[in-house]
């Protein structure tokens, strides 16, 4: 797939006043007109109705024309997190029919622009503690608040788009140390949009956590789901992850929708007590495995609440199975994780068997109407896809994009049950961490990256609360393990970086002459005791 053939072109000239909105912002467009007086969104102290926020909106996106000379750009970096910045810029950048690249404010400014440049970004918007960053391109910070009357007079009619256009670009970790570009089209958000928004209720007076920075596609839950339906986007505060339940309560929350390790977290520091939470109606999960024992947990502490674990790689939109508890699990099963169920519609699934065979356990590949296009860089594609006929599946080798009838390898391993797919863990080095998709070898590239280092692993090991940690082992010439990891936090997200470094003489091997990542995780282990 071409760079070129992922980027969004607004159909039509987009000059008339009356052209009909579409896609994403078409979708909040729709909801500010009927409903200009409620509240869409509530962040850092502040109340923000679909009409203020539209207004916003047209503004920014106002900003960005100006800034390129009147030009619609191609793609925009949005370098915020949790300020009015990042949501009304988020919009003003679909208002233009372009596509939006969410950019980390926490993360290296390194791998920032390494992204930006990847993206080929015309611009980035950014909150303005970041308006100094070092990117590759030009970046924009926002202007003050006018009368609204003003900006919406200056404010560039919405720009309608094909649904085929790309509405947004994610980077995933990369395994060969650089990160991974994809692209999402309208029409796969627009479907999974049409499943969600009715199967939980949501619309005016629903109130949804956002607990998920804008990198992390599962935001787009919380943002779209409430604005093409009336609800409200409710921001926490730096604090309030840690006593979700009290933020629960206070602001009257309900829908729910996080990472299980947020569970974990809140029952270790006692912020998670049974009743805590009785008004919630609502309680998803996705990102990493739920056990059992952390949906009982929460379940205890919001009783009224229907609970729901979900499953999907950022390439199959944001998520694509669902699985629904119902009555408590045995204290056998504390820590075994709930299934994901079954598939939306619109999508149907495979898992094959070493032989690209189908069956009862084995990888889940999946197609549909939420399938991504393919990967920014068509090297990317190579092997992520499977053709299915006569009763087997082969490997698509080449770059070439992806046919709509091929089926997109997940690299999960799933096995076929009652109670629909059961999620066994990954078939490559990949993790989840804090949500995150994490591929162990892009942080062994980093750290071979570092003076001194000649080989490096990185294992992830069973952390407290049931969460998934990283630890790193390498060779080399006077190793400072201080050092190295210093190094890595200048190149890596925090989350990314291991926990801890183990210097040795010589890497284990097998009998293969290949790295025994079982028995370094034995030592690693004894180690950390």
């Amino acid at each position: 797939m071409s760079d070129d053939s992922v980027t969004s072109t607004p159909a039509g000239d987009g000059t008339a006043a009356d052209a009909a909105p579409s896609g994403l912002y078409g979708r909040f467009a729709a909801t500010a007109r009927r409903h200009p007086d409620t509240v869409a969104l509530e962040v850092g102290g502040e109340t923000y109705t679909y009409r203020r926020l539209e207004s916003l909106a047209g503004r920014l996106a106002r900003l960005l024309l100006d800034v390129r000379g009147g030009a619609v750009p191609r793609r925009v970096g949005l370098l915020a997190s949790r300020t009015v910045t990042a949501y009304a810029g988020y919009l003003a950048v679909q208002r233009l029919g372009a596509v939006v690249v969410p950019l980390g404010p926490a993360f290296p400014v390194a791998r920032t622009a390494d992204i930006a440049a990847r993206a080929r970004l015309d611009l980035v918007l950014a909150q303005p503690d970041q308006a100094q960053a070092a990117l590759p391109v030009p970046v924009v910070t926002p202007l003050a608040e006018g009368p609204d009357d003003v900006a919406d007079r200056l404010a560039p009619p919405p720009r309608p788009v094909a649904a085929d256009d790309v509405a947004y670009v994610l980077f995933t970790s990369g395994s060969t140390g650089t990160p991974k570009g994809v692209p999402v089209r309208h029409r796969s958000v627009e479907a999974y949009l049409d499943h969600v928004v009715p199967r939980y209720g949501l619309g005016v007076g629903s109130r949804l956590s956002q607990t998920f920075d804008l990198t992390f596609d599962l935001s787009v839950f919380d943002l779209f789901g409430a604005w093409a339906s009336g609800g409200t986007v409710v921001v926490p505060g730096p604090h309030d992850l840690l006593a979700p339940a009290r933020f629960v309560a206070r602001e009257d929350i309900t829908h729910w929708f996080s990472v299980p390790s947020v569970v974990s977290l809140a029952a270790r520091l006692r912020q998670l007590a049974p009743g805590s939470m009785p008004r919630l109606r609502w309680s998803l999960f996705c990102g990493e495995p739920l056990t059992h024992a952390q949906a009982a947990a929460w379940r205890a502490a919001a009783p009224a609440a229907v609970t729901e674990n979900l499953y999907g790689p950022t390439e199959l939109t944001l998520s694509c199975s669902q699985f629904r508890l119902d009555g408590a699990a045995g204290p056998e099963e504390a820590g075994v994780a709930v299934p994901i169920g079954t598939l939306y519609p619109g999508l149907d699934h495979l898992v094959l068997d070493e032989d690209g065979c189908p069956a009862a356990e084995g990888e889940l590949c999946v197609r549909g109407v939420q399938r991504f296009p393919g990967y920014l860089d068509p090297e990317d594609n190579r092997g992520r896809f499977v053709r299915y006929a006569d009763g087997r599946a082969t490997v698509v080798t080449d770059t070439a994009p992806p046919e709509p009838g091929l089926y997109y390898r997940t690299g999960d391993r799933v096995r076929v049950s009652g109670a629909g797919l059961v999620h066994l863990g990954r078939l490559d080095q990949q993790v989840k961490i804090q949500g995150y998709r994490v591929e162990l070898g892009e942080i062994e590239a980093a750290l071979r990256a570092v003076p001194g280092v000649r080989d490096a692993v990185v294992l992830a090991l069973p952390g407290t609360g049931g969460q998934t940690g990283l630890a790193a082992a390498c060779t080399g010439d006077a190793v400072d393990p201080s050092v190295v990891l210093t190094a890595l936090r200048s190149r890596l997200p925090a989350y990314m970086v291991p926990a801890s470094l183990t210097v040795l003489d010589a890497l284990p091997l097998n009998a293969n002459g290949k790295t025994d990542r079982t028995a370094l995780r034995r030592a690693l282990d004894a180690g950390s005791r």
